[in-house]
């Protein structure tokens, strides 16, 4: 899979372009489709991106022309999110992962893309992070003990790197900064131990800053500058990736769960620098840019040239990103309202 800057379009129309561009797979999607042997479970499905990660593995299954059924599971805080996934063929069930009852109720299906955890307002009820992040992949973990399982984690597991080195990589020693990155590597660490114990193949998938348009480090930037808002110049360096190519990604990497648990950073090539960024923003505006600081030494930055090796380029590349995260904001495009606070140094989110 390379980059297919020819077929893209040039800016994203309305939300439901934006949910077909999501969920529309790649040839390596179908190709990789073909080679499942059993169902799919997406766990955690109604988050940011448990639909459209839903919906591709679902497309690229018909697309290669194979009979395997997708589930999608979660508590669906939005109530109409069950029925709009019945209606693209993917069976809902609903499921409250921190109570090991229902969890035992799962059909046991050999792939599972783990994404639940909890993340935004963790600093209001660490308990209740702490539970999410770690309580639930231990239920999650031996009730599938016999599958393979991408885990959704965080590049918030790795320690602040220089603002100049390209980022942490799967053999650096994790150092997480604050509780919320803290039980994020306690997630890891229950599906390290079944992986060794019970010889579950595991994943940990470490993202660093998915965006889809509605949220994401871009957004954030684009918004600020649109609005006039200052911007904190702390954290000078930041990842982004598609979420579209992130889900590509989680999907094709069940072929790499491996016992022990095998680590991957996936992020986009290289670096966003917050400035220029800023900057090429007020011009498309034609607005001025407010700065606030200097920037700092430090920034948490991944490398993911393991998961490029492995996976390929993304389709989505970094100029066309922010292309249309530029043409998204200014003509009023909605906003998840959760910003990703990639300014903060400690931890906090």
């Amino acid at each position: 899979m390379g980059p297919m800057t020819d077929v893209l379009p040039p800016a994203v129309q309305d939300e439901a372009h934006l949910e077909d561009l999501l969920s529309r797979p790649s040839s390596a999607d179908v190709d990789f489709a073909r080679t499942l042997s059993d169902d799919v479970l997406v766990l955690g499905a109604g988050g940011k991106m448990g639909p459209s990660l839903a919906r591709r593995v679902r497309r690229a299954i018909e697309k290669a022309g194979v009979r395997r059924r997708v589930l999608a599971a979660s508590r669906f805080s939005d109530h109409a999110l069950p029925a709009a996934l019945a209606k693209d063929g993917i069976e809902a069930l609903a499921c409250d992962l921190l109570d090991p009852e229902q969890v035992a109720r799962l059909p046991r299906v050999p792939n599972v893309l783990y994404l639940a955890g909890r993340k935004f307002g963790s600093s209001d009820r660490p308990d209740l992070t702490w539970a999410h992040n770690t309580i639930v992949p231990m239920h999650v973990a031996r009730h599938f003990e016999k599958a393979r399982i991408v885990v959704f984690s965080s590049g918030n597991v790795y320690p602040l790197s220089p603002r100049t080195s390209s980022g942490s990589t799967e053999k650096d020693v994790t150092g997480p900064v604050g509780e919320y990155a803290q039980s994020c590597l306690g997630r890891e660490r229950v599906f390290e131990y079944f992986a060794r114990e019970r010889g579950t193949p595991c994943l940990l998938f470490r993202l660093f800053y998915a965006v889809d348009l509605r949220y994401g480090t871009i957004v954030d930037i684009a918004r600020h500058v649109l609005t006039g808002e200052p911007i904190d110049l702390q954290v000078g360096r930041v990842n982004a990736i598609w979420q579209g190519d992130a889900n590509s990604y989680a999907f094709r990497s069940l072929d790499l769960c491996a016992v022990p648990a095998r680590p991957l950073v996936v992020t986009g090539p290289a670096p966003v620098s917050v400035r220029e960024v800023a900057e090429r923003f007020a011009a498309r505006y034609g607005r001025p840019v407010r700065f606030a600081g200097e920037e700092g030494a430090l920034a948490l930055l991944g490398d993911p040239a393991e998961c490029l090796s492995r996976l390929g380029p993304p389709e989505v590349p970094l100029d066309r990103l922010i292309e249309w995260t530029a043409a998204w904001v200014e003509q009023g495009g909605r906003s998840l309202g959760k910003p990703t606070r990639f300014e903060r140094t400690d931890g906090r989110f």
